[in-house]
């Protein structure tokens, strides 16, 4: 959520730092900014618009070589030009870009009006401007007043200060939000996600929670808040412009859906031994006995990540026989949890930067706990603090909606099941029957997409509705409620999952002929009560979608949509991919903005 830029150098800063904003587009916004020194004069443009409406805004700013750019997903105050970034002190000599929040901004506005200060704002980060403004009054440096301006904040940040009086520095900080300098030939850049980056230089420089970086066009310099100076190799992205850009599609969803087989090759590529029927995961770092060793597994994640878990646990269960289960990130760092050594603690992140995930895992590191990463971003937060885990190779996913990370992370998962399977019970043989259904999947994955048109026409046949139920039992309740979540957070309809034995309990006397139900029924040995539960839906006036490997009597159902089978506990995989195209048609249909759906952000990283 939100995204910054900075540019020092010989171009157009203008120019580069819009472009940036375009390519930071999918991390959620509702309005957007600039400001540049030009001239010794500090211009700004912003307001509550799209980054397409703000290019045609800041003509008149060409010509600079030094300025900060961002796009502002509210927090404190509604979207409005005010409320937008940068904000600067009240001389103007300062202008901040800040994502995070910070905790205590109320208490310090009361203090920065009792001494005079006007707040222009209802945010916490113009707060900043005006700490740094009087910090600057001790003299020295930049990165001393920031420095200092730093100590009476709480909270999460990732910022860039730029000083009207130092045409030729900006000075970024981190804690809790990320922030990456980009190295160029001559020129330096300053971001909040490599994809603002990639198309103009791929060496980087992620900084760590607690630290400083002072930017020229021809160096960088890293510290802490307090003063210690840091070493910061760069490191090379293995990404570029490419695969950030559409390529054809009429939107990112769509474009990562299709690419969801290539995916699941990369996510498999070298990590399965088809020979004794098991999985290789060295980034874990751990050994045969230490693997033995794990009594439980718990998976951590939020939205689609916490889903992915689910399923995750239940392969896990199902083929090593060790409990598992998966829960909210946030809710277990709240709850004071029991912190239990002999399990192994699975935080899952396509970003690797969400702050309700990263949380847990520098409480479950302080109390000694043994936490991997599931992400799908090197070099991100939780990816650094935790040290070992498993990286996904989804590739960039743009689009709000989770799509072929979601599968990766379901994939990885049946690949740990796999492996804490066969140091234990899991005989060669199941083993081997599993390696041959994941070597499978991109395949079957492949067939469900080239039918798309099927799911399409289904799904413009209810996109009426305004409420769905999406049933689903064991197995196929964590798809369910993947499935629920698609359609509502792009399409903007109600939707429900329940577990189907839950129907009789209470969600029964919402059925009538306006809520459709998406029925889920694997070809396990549960089909009969699956079946059972789309009877009890007609029987009650209710259109019921089933999505299927078994063979479910055409006639029982309003639509059936069938999808191959690479066996029982890889299923669930399989059934999510009609999903994600009913939700996305859908959506289609109803005219929604599928990539950046309303309100919502694709790295959430504030409480």
């Amino acid at each position: 959520m939100c995204g910054i830029v900075g540019y020092v150098g010989n171009r157009d800063a203008v120019s580069v730092l819009v472009e940036g904003l375009l390519r930071l587009e999918y991390r959620g916004y509702d309005s957007a900014g600039v400001a540049v020194l030009r001239d010794d004069e500090l211009l700004s443009v912003k307001a509550a618009v799209r980054v397409w409406q703000l290019r045609n805004m800041v003509t008149d700013l060409a010509g600079a070589h030094l300025g900060i750019a961002h796009t502002r997903w509210a927090t404190h105050g509604p979207a409005t030009e005010a409320n937008a970034h940068p904000h600067f002190d009240s001389s103007g000599r300062f202008a901040v870009v800040h994502n995070g929040i910070i905790e205590n901004a109320e208490a310090l506005r009361t203090q920065l009006a009792d001494r005079g200060v006007e707040l222009a704002s209802d945010t916490d980060s113009e707060v900043f401007a005006h700490l740094v403004a009087e910090a600057s009054e001790q003299g020295g440096r930049l990165e001393d007043a920031v420095r200092a301006a730093l100590r009476l904040v709480e909270g999460t940040y990732g910022l860039v200060v730029l000083d009207a009086t130092r045409p030729d520095e900006l000075v970024a900080a981190r804690n809790g939000s990320p922030i990456v300098l980009g190295i160029g030939a001559g020129e330096m850049f300053v971001a909040s996600d490599v994809s603002a980056l990639v198309r103009h230089t791929r060496q980087v420089v992620y900084l760590e929670d607690g630290e400083l970086a002072t930017v020229r066009a021809g160096e960088f310099h890293t510290s802490t808040i307090d003063a210690r100076t840091t070493h910061r190799a760069p490191t090379t992205v293995d990404l570029g412009v490419d695969d950030y850009e559409l390529g054809g599609f009429a939107d990112y969803m769509d474009k990562e859906m299709a690419e969801q087989p290539e995916a699941v090759v990369r996510v498999l590529r070298g990590r399965l031994d088809a020979k004794l029927g098991t999985a290789r995961l060295d980034g874990l770092g751990l050994n045969p006995w230490e693997l033995r060793g794990i009594r439980r597994v718990k998976f951590l994640g939020c939205g689609s990540a916490y889903y992915a878990g689910q399923l995750g646990a239940a392969v896990v269960e199902e083929l090593a026989r060790v409990p598992a289960d998966a829960e909210p990130a946030a809710e277990f760092s709240y709850r004071n949890p029991v912190v239990d050594p002999d399990c192994l603690y699975v935080a899952v992140s396509q970003s690797g930067e969400t702050f309700d995930t990263l949380a847990p895992v520098q409480e479950l590191r302080r109390k000694g706990g043994r936490v991997v990463g599931a992400v799908n971003v090197v070099g991100s937060a939780i990816a650094r603090e935790c040290g070992s885990g498993v990286f996904l190779h989804a590739g960039p996913e743009i689009s709000v909606a989770s799509t072929k990370a979601f599968t990766n992370m379901a994939v990885s998962f049946a690949l740990l099941g796999l492996l804490l399977g066969r140091v234990r019970d899991l005989s060669a043989a199941h083993g081997r029957r599993t390696v041959a259904g994941l070597q499978a999947l991109p395949e079957r994955i492949a067939e469900i997409i080239d039918r798309r048109d099927e799911v399409a026409a289904v799904a413009e046949r209810f996109a009426d509705a305004e409420h769905m139920f999406f049933i689903g039992r064991v197995r196929a309740w964590p798809v369910a409620r993947e499935g629920a979540q698609k359609l509502k957070e792009i399409s903007y309809v109600h939707a429900e999952a329940y577990q189907a034995s839950e129907l009789k309990h209470g969600p029964l006397a919402l059925i009538d002929k306006s809520m459709p139900s998406v029925v889920l029924v694997p070809d396990d040995e549960l089909v009969a009560k699956n079946l059972s539960t789309i009877e009890q839906i007609k029987a009650r006036g209710g259109p019921v979608i089933a999505v299927t490997n078994a063979d479910v009597p055409i006639e029982l159902a309003d639509a059936v949509i069938t999808v191959p089978s690479v066996g029982a506990a890889l299923d669930p995989i399989l059934l999510t991919i009609p999903l994600q195209l009913f939700a996305y048609h859908m959506a289609r249909k109803l005219g929604r903005d599928i990539d950046k759906p309303r309100n919502l952000a694709k790295s959430v990283t504030v409480e």
